[in-house]
């Protein structure tokens, strides 16, 4: 089982000895520790991760933390395969459960934009600005027939709330491990915010690749 929590920092650059420069995020997975065990039929089927201790909480989350003795700020949950270790409540996890060179896929939630209209949400170019255009250069124009079918059809692309949905980034390379400080510089940008959580995953698309 090689599952992580992390925090985006931000990025930076590192430069390797033979004077590549690789762009990379860096991210903080210091003190993620097993949350929780679920069982089914006696046997331990999936375990939870957790990062960071929530400050303000109820007294029902504090009685179903109570093994680990503090309630998570973000969790994660993670199916056990047949060959994976079942780790206990409260065993950590550091950076060197990766390694330098491999591939990871990164979830995490993207950048909110609030309510944006159809040319920046999906890439409409607009109406003319000229030949008696009044003030309709950036809407979406007609949505609809008014007879044969006279409704709007479901799932048109239209003006909306854009952004703060989960996104997953594969294939990204582990450019370094600082496992003192629990670090771990990932090659590329992630999504979201800096500070923003995500989960650390071993590439499902990898295999074979260099």
């Amino acid at each position: 089982m090689k599952v992580l929590i992390g925090r985006k920092v931000g990025m930076t650059q590192i430069i390797t000895e033979d004077g590549t420069q690789h762009p990379v995020t860096v991210v903080d997975v210091s003190g993620v520790k097993v949350s929780k065990q679920l069982s089914q039929d006696g046997k331990v089927t999936h375990i939870e991760l957790g990062k960071d201790q929530r400050k303000h909480t109820s007294k029902p989350d504090m009685g179903n933390y109570k093994q680990l003795g503090f309630v998570p700020m973000f969790k994660t949950m993670i199916k056990l395969g047949s060959n994976d270790e079942v780790l206990e409540v409260g065993t950590e996890l550091g950076a060197n459960i990766f390694a330098v060179g491999e591939k990871v896929d990164v979830r995490a939630t993207t950048k909110g934009k609030g309510f944006q209209g159809v040319v920046k949400r999906w890439g409409f170019h607009g109406g003319p600005a000229t030949h008696g255009q009044s003030d309709k250069e950036r809407h979406s124009g007609s949505i609809s027939s008014g007879t044969t079918l006279g409704r709007v059809i479901k799932g048109l692309k239209m003006g909306g709330h854009m952004g703060s949905v989960e996104r997953t980034i594969q294939n990204l390379k582990v450019v370094q491990i600082m496992p003192e400080e629990g670090l771990i510089a990932l090659g590329g940008s992630l999504p979201g915010n800096n500070g923003e959580y995500i989960v650390i995953t071993p590439s499902v698309k990898a295999r074979g690749k260099k």
